[in-house]
């Protein structure tokens, strides 16, 4: 890239007028170190990501099942995130996390501050369905103690918590942000009881079909209300 270009020494000429020019596409929602460890992952998924014009990687991270397979405060868990991540990807990478109980809404402004960490996410399946299967299941897939509970209740506390936060830090107001996966667990719940009894569905349609538009329009509309 230079100013003042001449277009005849190009075999190929673009109109770039009144567009955006990125030196690679960002991709704001990676599932890194989920599957397979995270400094083989790092690898893996970002070398793919740069054969394919993705040069920057937000990460989502959390503690619980999956991942590194532990609880407790992200001031425990992050170094070791930041330390298997170290020299193993491709792109550029930085990382967003999810509240799992009051001890990580507590630490979101020293994840702001110490961590650099400025983007949050709320999965709202997690409460009664989802990757765990049955709610009574939560604690153990989660790792949170038995006083805690991932519902709405809890996605309140850490919406306040964003909010509490942008206040403690006015000059971040607009890198600080909170996305919410929008499912309504008892639905999910109900429907996928529903498809599972229904043989004639199978593969990708009864995963659609045990996730009903609704069940996203009401998790939207929760938030805002």
């Amino acid at each position: 890239m230079e100013p003042n270009l001449d277009p005849d020494s190009s075999d190929e000429v673009y109109d770039g007028a009144n567009k955006l020019a990125f030196p690679g596409l960002v991709d704001a929602h990676m599932h890194t170190g989920i599957y397979n460890p995270l400094d083989q992952d790092a690898i893996i998924e970002s070398r793919a990501a740069a054969m394919g014009g993705v040069t920057s990687s937000l990460n989502y991270m959390r503690t619980g099942g999956y991942y590194l397979n532990k609880g407790g405060p992200y001031k425990d868990f992050m170094p070791e995130v930041f330390s298997l991540s170290e020299n193993n990807f491709f792109v550029d990478y930085a990382y967003h996390l999810a509240p799992m109980d009051q001890t990580h809404i507590k630490e979101i402004p020293s994840l702001i501050e110490d961590f650099g960490v400025t983007s949050f996410k709320i999965f709202m399946f997690y409460g009664g369905h989802g990757l765990h299967g049955a709610s009574s299941s939560q604690h153990e897939f989660l790792m949170i103690n038995e006083d805690e509970k991932y519902d709405i209740a809890h996605f309140e506390f850490v919406m306040r918590g964003i909010e509490k936060a942008i206040g403690m830090y006015p000059d971040k107001k607009d890198d600080i942000s909170l996305s919410l996966h929008c499912e309504t667990a008892e639905i999910m719940a109900a429907y996928t009881k529903m498809v599972q009894a229904d043989d004639s569905l199978s593969g990708l349609k009864a995963y659609s079909a045990s996730r009903p538009p609704h069940s996203e329009g009401l998790a939207i509309f929760m938030p805002l209300t």
